[in-house]
C-alpha cells in the first residue's frame, strides 16, 4: 500500500512537472490561437484533445508492448524511434509556417493609395490586403493546422509514465496501474490548458497591435524551436 500511494505521488507530480517545463506542451497553442484569432474555447478544446491524444497514444503502446512481453528497453526505444519523428515534424512542421508567415506579412505590407478628386484635392489612404484573403485562409487553416498539432502530439511519446505503468504491471496491479494513468493524464492535461489559459487572456492584455501581421512568423518561429528544443535538448 505504501509503495503504491508512492507511485500516486510520483504520476500526479512528475504529469504537472513534465506539463510546465516542456514549453511545447502549450506555447505553440498561446501563439497559434492569437495568430489564428481561435475563441478561447476552441484554444481550450483543441489543447485538451491534443493532451489526450499524447497520453492516450503512450499508454495504448505501453499496455501492447507488456501484452506482447516486451521488455522496458524495446519499448523505450520504440517510443524513442517515434519522439524523432514527432521533433521533426515539429520542427518542419513551424520552419514551414514562418516562412509562410513572414511572406504573409511582407505580402500584406501597408501602403498607401494615392486618387485625385475634383478640383485638384489628393486624398490618400493606408491600405493592406489581408483582408481581401482572411476568409479564404482562415477556411483553408481551420481544420488543417488543429489536425497537424494533434497528429505531432499523438506520434510524440511520454516517456516518463512509461516505467510508472511498469512498476505495477509487473505486480499484475490493475487498479494500481489505471489510477497512475488517470492521476498522471489529469495532472498533465490540467497543467497544459491551465498554462494556455494564462497564456492566453495574458496575451490578449499586451500592446500587440503592431506586430499582428508577424503572429503567423512568430507562431511559426516558436513551434520549430520547440521541435528543435525536442529533437537536441530532449525536452
Amino acid at each position: 500500500m505504501d509503495s503504491i500511494n508512492i507511485l500516486l505521488i510520483t504520476a500526479a507530480s512528475t504529469g504537472f512537472i513534465h506539463a510546465l517545463l516542456g514549453p511545447d506542451h502549450y506555447l505553440p497553442f498561446i501563439f497559434l490561437s492569437k495568430a489564428r484569432k481561435w475563441n478561447f474555447i476552441k484554444t481550450m478544446f483543441i489543447t485538451f484533445c491534443c493532451g489526450v491524444g499524447h497520453l492516450a497514444s503512450t499508454v495504448v503502446i505501453s499496455f501492447a508492448g507488456m501484452a506482447l512481453g516486451f521488455s522496458f528497453s524495446k519499448i523505450e526505444a520504440f517510443d524513442s524511434i517515434r519522439g524523432g519523428i514527432s521533433g521533426w515534424i515539429f520542427f518542419l512542421f513551424g520552419l514551414s509556417y514562418m516562412i509562410w508567415g513572414i511572406h504573409k506579412a511582407i505580402k500584406n505590407k501597408p501602403h498607401a493609395h494615392f486618387h485625385s478628386h475634383g478640383g485638384g484635392d489628393l486624398h490618400t489612404h493606408n491600405h493592406q490586403h489581408d483582408s481581401e484573403h482572411t476568409h479564404q485562409e482562415t477556411k483553408a487553416g481551420r481544420l488543417l493546422t488543429p489536425w497537424v498539432l494533434f497528429i505531432i502530439f499523438v506520434l510524440g511519446p511520454c516517456e516518463i509514465l512509461i516505467p510508472q505503468v511498469l512498476i505495477p504491471a509487473t505486480h499484475y496491479d490493475k487498479a494500481g496501474i489505471l489510477a497512475i494513468v488517470a492521476l498522471f493524464s489529469i495532472a498533465t492535461i490540467t497543467t497544459m490548458c491551465a498554462a494556455v489559459a494564462v497564456g492566453y487572456f495574458g496575451f490578449n492584455q499586451l500592446p500587440t497591435a503592431k506586430i499582428e501581421r508577424y503572429m503567423h512568423a512568430i507562431s511559426g518561429a516558436i513551434i520549430c524551436l520547440s521541435g528543435f528544443a525536442i529533437l537536441f535538448f530532449d525536452m
